[in-house]
């Protein structure tokens, strides 16, 4: 058995992402070795066109569909196209990638406004899980980013956002 085939079953089985250290545990070699070789797997399905994607995030890599293909996997299995984003949504979710670990309350005191609606959407879209509660009075919820959101946003870690300035 080649290290590319064992590495391309686990992660076909998988059906999601697996951490670059159980790879290197199971399969033999390093985690850069197994990034190599995951490299190597990607590169053959684009020059071949292939319905299959590497995608690598944090300290895990995925095998997924080839965005070119997204349509025809859609149809063939009857999914629905999620909506994009409201501009609301994208300012919780921007606020929470910034400021995360983050409760509704701090949510809503640098918007101004109310954001259950947007937070909801987030949290259906599986952008942004609870993640705890805060130590403050009433306990509330902690939100934070996803796997989701770095797949979403096509980055690897949260390393990868630009950076902002804040102006009073």
């Amino acid at each position: 058995m080649s290290n590319e085939g064992k590495i391309e079953a686990i992660l076909f089985a998988a059906g999601g992402p697996v951490k670059l250290k159980t790879l290197s545990e199971v399969v033999g070699l390093s985690q850069e070795e197994i990034v190599d070789v995951a490299n190597k797997l990607k590169e053959y399905y684009d020059r071949e066109n292939r319905g299959l994607d590497i995608i690598f995030f944090e300290d895990k890599v995925q095998m997924c569909t080839n965005d070119n293909y997204g349509e025809i996997v859609r149809q063939a299995l009857g999914l629905e196209i999620k909506q994009g984003l409201s501009q609301a949504a994208l300012e919780v979710l921007a606020i929470i990638a910034y400021n995360q670990p983050i409760t509704r309350a701090e949510i809503e005191r640098i918007r101004g406004v109310k954001s259950d609606k947007a937070i909801n959407t987030l949290l259906e879209y599986n952008l942004i899980k609870e993640s705890g509660r805060a130590l403050s009075p009433g306990r509330p919820i902690l939100y934070t980013t996803t796997e989701d959101f770095l797949k979403y946003f096509g980055i690897k870690s949260l390393k990868e956002l630009p950076q902002i300035e804040i102006t009073p």
